[in-house]
């Protein structure tokens, strides 16, 4: 079957949804950051810099990341954000330092070295605190991509008019809101993205981690329309139209794990006016990502000269 490239997603952006995220993203700006940035000797190499990173997030969160920088170089450096899948680790980001990034790869709570607080684990963070918004364990989890930016914003060797967001699945999602919700984001790309059309995807498809969700309304049967008033403050979709800054967007047309009706219904409601949509025919949810990868790294390249070759003209971080 051929996803309708039309498709409009079921979820209704709640009326207070922006003075809602407003009240989260102020709490979250009360918390004291306290970087720690600490160099791994152990994972640097002669030309990369590896830091271990930690900082503080929404509830008081310590979350985790790595870090990785040139060894040597002269002048602002472009600052990448890598977010990462939901059940991957993220990886410790050398090659996009190799490509002359300062590249900060966030380990959100519940992830790898950011489990001491909260650890719902996997299967288990879809639906953790599902039933109300202010327990819903995306609201932790997008604050720490988001504060992330905040670290990125305070080294002194990032250029803060050359910042860029990136991730795939789960980190596709994550890449939505923080582009929606952080205007020194200057590019992003996202891929297969995940987190959005909630409610359309568990019917579309029945595969972990949306399955959770049924799994969830299996068990209880009358949860369904808090669940779904729920969602509709976290769902992708719902952020889509604060997005200003160019993006591209990679999804596979035989997805079975994020369907591709919702990638097209999210990139049908982005608002910024320098978008562009890859479909992969053939591919799943690994989204055309060999292919893709290049157009990705030319996208994001310093140079904006590499970056008009992508496809997408002056969006070079």
């Amino acid at each position: 079957m051929v996803p309708d490239p039309n498709y409009i997603c079921s979820v209704e952006k709640p009326e207070d949804f922006d003075s809602f995220w407003e009240d989260v993203t102020k709490t979250l700006g009360n918390i004291d950051i306290d970087i720690s940035c600490v160099l791994d000797d152990f994972r640097s190499t002669e030309d990369i810099s590896v830091y271990e990173v930690f900082f503080n997030s929404l509830d008081n969160i310590r979350v985790s990341g790595w870090y990785a920088v040139p060894s040597k170089h002269s002048g602002k450096l472009p600052g990448l954000m890598l977010v990462p899948g939901y059940q991957s680790d993220p990886p410790i980001p050398r090659e996009w330092a190799k490509k002359g990034y300062a590249c900060l790869s966030v380990n959100p709570r519940g992830k790898v070295r950011s489990r001491s607080q909260f650890d719902p684990g996997y299967p288990g963070l879809l639906t953790y605190g599902i039933v109300d918004r202010n327990t819903y364990s995306y609201r932790g989890f997008y604050c720490d991509a988001w504060r992330g930016i905040d670290f990125l914003l305070d080294r002194d060797e990032v250029d803060s008019e050359r910042i860029a967001v990136t991730g795939s699945s789960q980190g596709g999602g994550l890449t939505i809101t923080t582009a929606a919700m952080r205007k020194e984001v200057k590019a992003a790309a996202a891929g297969a993205p995940y987190l959005c059309g909630y409610m359309d995807a568990i019917e579309l498809t029945h595969t972990y981690p949306y399955e959770e969700i049924n799994d969830y309304l299996r068990s209880n049967p009358g949860s369904r329309k808090t669940v779904e008033d729920t969602l509709s403050y976290f769902d992708g979709i719902s952020f889509a139209d604060r997005i200003k800054c160019p993006i591209i967007v990679n999804i596979g047309l035989q997805d079975n794990v994020c369907p591709p009706e919702t990638g097209y219904a999210l990139f049908n409601q982005i608002g910024s006016k320098n978008k562009k949509l890859y479909e992969y025919d053939g591919h799943g949810h690994e989204a055309g990502r060999y292919i893709h990868s290049r157009i990705c790294l030319l996208y994001t390249s310093p140079s904006p000269r590499d970056a008009t070759r992508s496809g997408v003209a002056g969006v070079g971080v």
